[in-house]
């Protein structure tokens, strides 16, 4: 591969992650020659998905970004259980298990830059079943609709007033930037504005902890944004304001791996960069890889793929990550129903200083086999156990299941290595994955870094249809003709057969 590769690129993108994959792709769109390497077998590095057996594999293996990984498999004693140990690893290729498993909000950033882009037409989404949340130790629904206000059973007739009220008024926030509210709470939280409206605890609740997501110290605009953000999302593409995107997460950084590809973009797995050194007469930068040199004005570096003795001081845990699959969903039958079973939970400890996000995905997904469960917990790590700081988590959901129900448990921490630039110039450093529940961060890190490499370029515009596209020599009018639906082609083409034999009647 070292011979036939081209040693001379505009721009070297080094980790197939999320982040890197945006910044290749938009650099290859507007014309750069792009080469895109990664020192493992896979695409999306921590972004990544991975069947069963592959996780396990990984988890026991040493890797500079998931780290303290063990899993744990909780055999059922009772020879009636319908699914066993052995059961699961035959149908591993079944599971798409992530490491950095997201939502995203319908009307969020990562739609906005799919459908911009025109990368949508490389993905398929779906739309979360429910949104929940823990309230007097059960797990219920949280009404997002105008339907779903009315018709819960969760929320008495006064209290589905008192919540629509609420967020008619969240939602008309900020058309007048004079309003009291906007005056009176300026530099105050948004829990007393929610106690201001006298609103009951069960609805304080539904909104603090999954409608805002926000904490007792978030402020008075920081939660009306969040609120908003939440409206904004709903009735898109679905019964809640989120996406889940088919197959697992695994499958959005090889998305933009595609058009960065179709533009020309040249892979490489497997592939590592031993040095990077910056040649005086060219200015280049030359990076070693695999017995060859190759030049690059530009470099861009994932978290854990550079070289450590130049762009990288130390490694710390980061997110902890907490993954268990069951033959029973939470919730009751509900929550669970017809295509149900991918659902959204926050969760709070009790003094409400720590929180964690959990996914619970169905086959449904695309991610594992019928009648299985994945439950996916993310939170910030507070030290180098996951499975300890996700301890009270686990236990309010799952104290109460039975080993028949619980099959299987991993733990891992997800690292962010301490970069710097200050070593060459030209070379930029992604952010590793950040504990959030979508891809704000991500996009904006993206943006960011192409921002400098490009300054008055587009990020990321908009891709053509392959019908769009109009090869020299060929006549326009012949590509629009094939874009007609069957109906009018059929009236075209008849409307030229009898030009036809009226020229041939002359």
């Amino acid at each position: 591969m070292s011979d036939d590769l081209p040693d001379q690129f505009d721009l070297v993108v080094i980790g197939t992650g999320f982040t890197e994959s945006c910044i290749a792709a938009a650099a290859s769109r507007i014309g750069k020659t792009v080469l895109h390497i990664d020192l493992n077998e896979y695409y999306g590095d921590v972004w990544s998905s991975f069947n069963l057996d592959a996780l396990n594999t990984l988890l026991q293996q040493s890797n500079t970004m998931v780290r303290n990984g063990r899993f744990t498999w909780h055999d059922s004693c009772e020879e009636s259980a319908s699914w066993t140990r052995e059961k699961l690893l035959e149908k591993s290729r079944r599971f798409s298990l992530d490491l950095c498993p997201r939502v995203a909000y319908s009307a969020g950033e990562l739609v906005q830059l799919l459908i911009k882009s025109n990368i949508c037409r490389y993905a398929e989404f779906r739309a979360l079943d429910h949104v929940c949340m823990w309230y007097n130790n059960e797990l219920v629904s949280v009404p997002c609709s105008r339907s779903d206000v009315f018709n819960t059973k969760t929320l008495s007739i006064v209290e589905k007033r008192l919540l629509m009220k609420f967020l008619t008024a969240c939602n008309d926030y900020g058309e007048d930037k004079c309003n009291e509210d906007s005056l009176a709470f300026r530099g105050r939280t948004f829990l007393e504005y929610l106690q201001a409206q006298r609103v009951t605890d069960k609805i304080a609740t539904c909104v603090m902890q999954s409608i805002a997501m926000c904490t007792p110290n978030t402020s008075f605009e920081e939660g009306m944004q969040r609120t908003q953000r939440f409206l904004d999302s709903l009735g898109r593409y679905g019964n809640t304001p989120f996406l889940f995107p088919m197959y697992g997460c695994g499958e959005l950084p090889q998305c933009f791996c595609r058009l960065c590809a179709v533009y020309g973009g040249i892979y490489c797995l497997k592939r590592s960069v031993d040095r990077i050194t910056v040649e005086d007469s060219t200015n280049e930068l030359l990076l070693s890889s695999a017995g060859k040199t190759l030049r690059a004005k530009q470099v861009v570096c994932a978290p854990g793929q550079v070289p450590l003795d130049q762009l990288q001081s130390e490694v710390r845990a980061h997110i902890s990550r907490g993954l268990l699959i069951a033959s029973s969903p939470l919730g009751g039958e509900d929550l669970n129903k017809g295509g149900g079973g991918v659902n959204l939970l926050r969760l709070l400890t009790p003094d409400g200083q720590h929180e964690a996000f959990l996914i619970q995905l169905s086959h449904y997904s695309g991610t594992c086999p019928e009648g299985l469960y994945i439950f996916h917990l993310t939170t910030s790590a507070s030290s180098d156990d996951p499975a300890a700081d996700l301890a009270p988590f686990v236990e309010l959901l799952f104290g109460a299941q039975t080993p028949q129900q619980l099959i299987y448990s991993a733990y891992f921490t997800i690292a962010a290595p301490v970069t710097t630039n200050a070593a060459l110039p030209r070379i930029y450093c992604t952010a590793p994955p950040s504990y959030e529940l979508d891809y704000d961060a991500a996009i904006a890190n993206a943006r960011e870094i192409f921002g400098k490499l490009y300054v008055d370029a587009e990020f990321l515009p908009r891709a053509p249809d392959p019908e769009e596209i109009v090869v020299d020599g060929e006549d326009p009018s012949a590509l629009n003709e094939h874009s007609l639906p069957d109906d009018l082609r059929a009236q075209l083409h008849d409307l030229q057969q009898a030009a036809q034999d009226m020229d041939i009647a002359e």
